[in-house]
């Protein structure tokens, strides 16, 4: 175990039964303070974890579990970036510092991970659906538990947390409690209509005068013993007749709105949850708060930087930079953005969608030199597509880029808007394949699969930076209809890789090497393992094809042919899963024309794939260097190996 030191108070909490029991609620803001630099001393080491948002929500993570009876009282976290401070309190401070390690405890709650995770998170905007779905399914059941959803202002944006809302609003005497921690950040400054409103509802003085009139009538309200009910009702109705020329967004949706109070103040926040606690009814409290709280280059430095800083000196701020010895291959994502930008000045029709990652996908660049041509939508994904639909519609050529594991929330509208009407959006899917220490809600292992199902779609995935760039030249020439293109997270090997823009025939592939013995048939960056392996192999003296399919669909059929016309040995690899995937539709080919081969697919299993290094991931996923050389070997021998038996 490391030796993390935990302060006087914080180590006598195992459980928040302990934190309950042991301490007094004048302890809390020590506790609290104790929690927070225990939070800053593992992560400053340890790196590779998000930061920010956790610390944000310290002061809100102890006061939830003093006041409300966790496992029991069911806690969702959105998203889950801000739970740090959760799992420490919940009997996970030992283990800690393997956070988003392989093997070691999900950066994000887990719900197999403890029984106080309630529901497993990753994607934002799930938690109040969530939370409703166990309130109404205990009181079914007669249990008179409570659910709290923690929802941050970002993950508010999406319709699925409205959805929630609008829903749970007509559900009456629910155990609900929505907390809004509102930071005014999700990982980039949050945008749009309702950052606005949440803006004026902070600064009005008529909602504060309301909000102190509120607070000292509500703690009152327990002295009032068996009447306190009737007591928060009038209170209840009492603030909505007050606010009716301030026109309250949640109280329109049949919540009980309080707030917004200091998120950093222990001890009432303690005070205000124990009254909400006796109030019937779905109630929402707004939180303000600040990202990185309490230490101060976080609060006071760029907050998307520390949002996930990496390793940095605990003492000073300062983030730990690796500076290379010789000139570095970009990351795929900065490729994406500086050649969107030089292909928009030459195209006046491009734009550039993002649903809330303009940093992440390097989109800023485009919105930087083209504010008016470049959108965050928020956190939006499905808004994302249908906006580029209606783009297209008018002769633009929307640039929608989401995160592969993203876009699995926009298929229908992929499909319904976009597919269906043939435009031509250009969906740029980073993240794509395993993706590392966030895990199996954050893998981009379906995209291969879910978009090569749809008609229209070109479903396109560069080997290098060159074809990237190649690719999205490609995609916006004519009208090409729906196009996507996918790409890993991380770096890739080229370093000269700002070449001129080449057009790539759609749908034709390319022989990289001849052979005699055996065939790779790849697609994406993962066939530079395949060209190491080939290398691998000739020492064994097996001489093996590599052909890099480039399109899955359409797919190059002269190339496949060609392949099994020559070869009765071949290996298909992809950083996609098996089922469905580049491996299938050649399975596919293959019987349509009635070759004959023993054909091994590698790719990710048809299993959920935990979190590591992409190259630890790789090894257990089997389709890594060592893999493909062993399974050539095999293949060589007359042994098919089956990669999902090989895998863990």
């Amino acid at each position: 175990m490391a030796n993390y030191k935990a302060g006087p108070l914080l180590s006598q909490i195992n459980l928040p039964e302990d934190l309950r029991a042991k301490m007094d609620i004048e302890q809390l803001p020590q506790v609290s303070d104790e929690l927070r630099q225990y939070i800053v001393d593992v992560i400053s080491e340890i790196g590779n974890s998000h930061f920010g948002a956790s610390l944000g929500v310290v002061e809100l993570s102890v006061a939830l579990h003093y006041v409300f009876d966790t496992p029991r009282d069911q806690l969702v976290w959105d998203v889950g970036h801000q739970a740090y401070g959760h799992k420490i309190l919940t009997g996970r401070r030992n283990v800690f510092h393997t956070n988003r390690q392989k093997d070691g405890i999900s950066g994000f709650p887990k719900m197999s991970e403890s029984e106080f995770d309630a529901f497993g998170v990753g994607h934002s905007s799930t938690s109040i659906s969530a939370a409703l779905g166990m309130a109404v399914a205990n009181q079914y059941q007669n249990d008179d538990r409570h659910h709290i959803a923690v929802i941050g202002d970002g993950s508010m944006t999406a319709g699925l947390a409205f959805e929630g809302l609008n829903h749970a609003g007509s559900v009456e005497d629910m155990n609900l409690l929505v907390v809004l921690n509102d930071n005014c950040m999700s990982i980039d400054p949050n945008v749009g209509a309702l950052r606005d409103y949440l803006t004026d509802i902070t600064t009005s003085h008529t909602y504060n005068k309301v909000k102190d009139d509120v607070w000292k009538l509500l703690g009152a309200v327990s002295k009032f013993g068996p009447n306190a009910q009737t007591i928060a009702s009038k209170i209840s109705n009492a603030l909505k007749g007050t606010l009716l020329k301030h026109s309250n967004y949640f109280e329109s949706l049949n919540f009980r709105y309080f707030g917004p109070v200091d998120g950093h103040d222990t001890i009432a926040m303690v005070k205000i949850m124990e009254d909400l606690r006796d109030i019937p009814g779905p109630k929402i409290l707004h939180v303000l708060t600040n990202k990185g709280h309490g230490y101060g280059p976080a609060e006071k430095g760029d907050s998307t930087q520390w949002h996930a800083p990496g390793i940095f000196n605990k003492d000073t701020g300062e983030i730990v930079r690796i500076i290379p010895e010789s000139p570095e291959p970009p990351k795929y994502q900065e490729v994406f953005g500086q050649s969107i930008v030089e292909l928009a000045e030459k195209n006046k029709k491009i734009m550039g969608i993002t649903p809330a990652m303009p940093t992440g996908s390097s989109l800023n660049i485009m919105m930087k030199a083209m504010p008016d041509r470049a959108f965050d939508v928020g956190i939006a994904e499905q808004h994302a597509v249908t906006f580029s639909a209606g783009l297209a519609t008018q002769g633009m050529i929307p640039f929608c880029n989401i995160y592969s594991s993203f876009m699995q929330r926009a298929y229908d509208q992929v499909i319904h808007d976009v597919a269906l009407q043939n435009l031509n959006v250009v969906f740029c899917l980073d993240r794509a394949g395993l993706v590392g220490a966030d895990g199996a809600t954050h893998h981009g292992a379906y995209d291969l699969a879910y978009m090569r199902s749809i008609p229209n779609m070109t479903v396109a995935a560069p080997m290098n930076e060159e074809e990237l760039r190649d690719m999205m030249y490609t995609a916006q020439l004519e009208n090409k209809g729906p196009f996507s293109i996918r790409y890993p997270r991380g770096s890739g090997e080229m370093v000269n890789w700002k070449t001129p823009f080449k057009e790539i025939k759609v749908g034709e592939g390319r022989r990289l090497q001849n052979g005699s013995d055996i065939a790779f048939i790849t697609i994406g960056s993962i066939g530079n393992y395949t060209a190491k392996a080939i290398e691998a192999l000739k020492e064994d003296g097996i001489s093996a094809a590599h052909y890099d399919m480039r399109f899955v669909k359409p797919i190059d059929e002269l190339l496949l042919h060609e392949v099994f016309g020559k070869f009765d040995k071949v290996i298909t690899v992809e950083d996609g899963c098996i089922m469905g995937g580049m491996g299938t539709a050649v399975l596919e080919f293959m019987a349509d024309n009635s070759y004959q081969a023993k054909v091994v697919r590698l790719g990710i299993p048809d299993k959920f794939i935990d979190h590591g290094k992409q190259e630890e991931l790789h090894h257990d996923c089997f389709y890594d260097v060592a893999a493909q050389v062993k399974s050539a070997q095999k293949l060589m021998e007359g042994i098919i190996l089956k990669a999902s038996s090989l895998v863990g």
